[in-house]
């Protein structure tokens, strides 16, 4: 019911025009049975707008097409108008609607060759009507559609990320876990296996009685056993590809990581041919300088001064010092790096020395670790997840990283840039202006095109009627028999174009060469006509022969 009475209201609203711009003189009056043929054909195009778009808007250029020609009538505009947009909302392809567009130009072309009016202006309006009363609305309900659909797959979209969004949320939740379980695996994997290197250096101390030596060995041998544990139960819990946490303590540099691995026994060397840091935090917190067992710390070769190696010198050092950590990534990296070496060095090779370099230039930090043979068999590796995840990190900020034996021991080398790796700037932006810029300019052409036609079309339209008025005095004072010479300095320069020569109250003479006027300058309106006939043979000949007033189809003359 609903979809009937909006039927109805349509055909209501485009039948008004047919009835009413006749009655206004607002066009060529047209009989009761040329309305109502147009009545019931509006009819049948707003009956089968749904299912056929392209058959409706052709009836509705058809009646366009039998009133005028040029196809611009105030009687059937609109409907035109309005069954173009309604095509343009349906789901055809444009290629249907091109070929309709193409039907009712050449239609209109071949009625407008075969009267004897001035084809050129007649053309123009043609082509103009076409473009604004039917290509212009068919785009702007082909947008219609186009928008809605958007907007329904938007709010489909949105609906879908909101449940992928709770997925995600949940494994988020996950993905945190895991990362605070593989903190605890770096972390204190890393303590562990320096207490398990504490305690292989007091299980070989002389002096020490064979029960504590037993202690001490089954100390060492719980750490590595807990290291290993704790290496398989976050392993379990790791996935591929899951984000690194930053892992370093906070204010710690490689130099300091490198003391705390000293003062717990792991024989190690470190040397850092950088310039001396200058305290900013910006560095590493190494700073130039070298450090071997027995002599400075790393921080105090850095920094130029000696300092006491001992535990208790270390627990006491300056807190600024712990202050000149970077914190930015590539810092990061490099201690995490530091720091998973140094934990494999004394889990896989216990008793091995240990070597620490770190070497700088203009565009990048690179730190190798390696250690040697190992004094004592080494426990089977069970799973190499923390290289991998050191890979993953280096090469996301643009480094590179090498793992494997050198020598009888083992190496470990990362290089990284300074500032870590930029990402490339992004042409999404730049292809999505282009492609703006390009259908702005499409569009801005086709605008102007239509406004030229249409623009030179209405200006040929209004000199041609305007020059082709005859005054009705003039007209009055033309006396039958009068030379034809003598007439036409009284008549326009132009006669009318489209003479309504069906309403002439009696026939032309024959044999008689008879031409139009206005007789009035009105536009878009229907006005009486003046029909002239001069002779073409005998006495007659270049004479007036025949004055007529054409009134309009009520009678009315308008003759003043």
């Amino acid at each position: 019911m609903e979809r009937r009475t909006r039927s109805a209201l349509l055909w209501a609203a485009l039948a008004a025009p047919v009835v009413t711009v006749d009655r206004l003189g607002m066009n060529e009056p047209a009989d009761a049975r040329q309305q109502l043929t147009a009545l019931a054909v509006l009819a049948g195009a707003v009956a089968v707008r749904r299912a056929s778009p392209l058959l409706a808007f052709l009836l509705a250029a058809a009646l366009g097409l039998a009133t005028a020609p040029s196809l611009f009538t105030l009687s059937h505009g609109p409907a035109l108008t309005v069954f173009a947009l309604l095509m343009g909302r349906g789901a055809g392809r444009p290629r249907r609607a091109a070929l309709g567009f193409g039907a009712v130009a050449l239609i209109g072309t071949a009625k407008i060759a075969v009267r004897d009016v001035d084809p050129v202006v007649e053309w123009l309006v043609l082509i103009g009507t076409l473009l604004f009363g039917a290509v212009f609305p068919w785009l702007a309900g082909r947008y219609w559609r186009q928008n809605r659909e958007l907007a329904a797959a938007g709010w489909a979209r949105a609906e879908q990320l909101e449940r992928e969004q709770r997925i995600v949320a949940d494994r988020a939740r996950l993905r945190e876990r895991a990362r605070i379980a593989q903190d605890m695996h770096d972390d204190l994997g890393h303590e562990l296996s320096l207490i398990a290197v504490r305690a292989g250096a007091l299980q070989v101390t002389p002096d020490l009685p064979a029960p504590h030596r037993e202690a001490a060995a089954e100390l060492r041998a719980a750490a590595s056993h807990a290291t290993d544990r704790l290496h398989t139960v976050i392993g379990l819990l790791r996935e591929e590809g899951d984000e690194r946490a930053p892992l370093a303590p906070a204010g710690e540099s490689v130099a300091d990581l490198v003391a705390r691995a000293a003062e717990s026994g792991l024989e190690i060397s470190y040397t850092d041919d950088g310039p001396p840091d200058d305290g900013d935090g910006d560095g590493d917190g190494g700073g130039g300088g070298e450090w071997t067992p027995g002599s400075t710390s790393p921080r105090g070769a850095a920094q130029g001064a000696p300092q006491d190696p001992s535990p208790d010198a270390a627990r006491d050092a300056p807190q600024d010092a712990l202050q000149d950590a970077p914190q930015d990534t590539t810092a990061r990296a490099l201690h995490r790096v530091v720091q998973e070496a140094l934990t494999n060095a004394a889990r896989h090779a216990p008793g091995a020395p240990v070597a620490v370099e770190v070497t700088r230039d203009a565009s990048a930090t690179t730190v190798t670790v390696t250690n040697g043979r190992p004094a004592a068999p080494a426990p089977p590796s069970r799973g190499g997840s923390g290289l991998r995840g050191l890979r993953d990190r280096v090469t996301d900020l643009g480094g590179t990283f090498e793992a494997g034996p050198y020598g009888q021991g083992h190496r470990v080398t990362a290089r990284l840039p300074v500032k870590g790796a930029a990402p490339g700037p992004s042409r999404s932006g730049a292809h999505l202006a282009h492609a703006r810029r390009r259908t702005v300019v499409a569009f801005g052409a086709a605008l102007t095109t239509g406004v030229l036609l249409v623009g030179g079309a209405f200006a040929w339209y209004a000199y041609s009627r305007t020059h082709s008025v005859l005054d009705p005095a003039d007209f009055a004072r033309l006396r039958i028999g009068e030379a034809r010479a003598d007439a036409e300095r009284v008549l326009p320069s132009r006669t009318a174009a489209d003479p309504p020569a069906e309403r002439a109250p009696r026939p032309a003479p024959a044999d008689a060469d008879c031409v139009y006027y206005r007789a009035e300058a009105r536009l878009f309106s229907t006005v009486p006509y003046f029909r002239l006939c001069f002779g073409r043979a005998g006495d007659a000949a270049d004479r007036l022969v025949d004055k007529t007033v054409i009134p309009v189809r009520d009678g009315r003359s308008r003759e003043n």
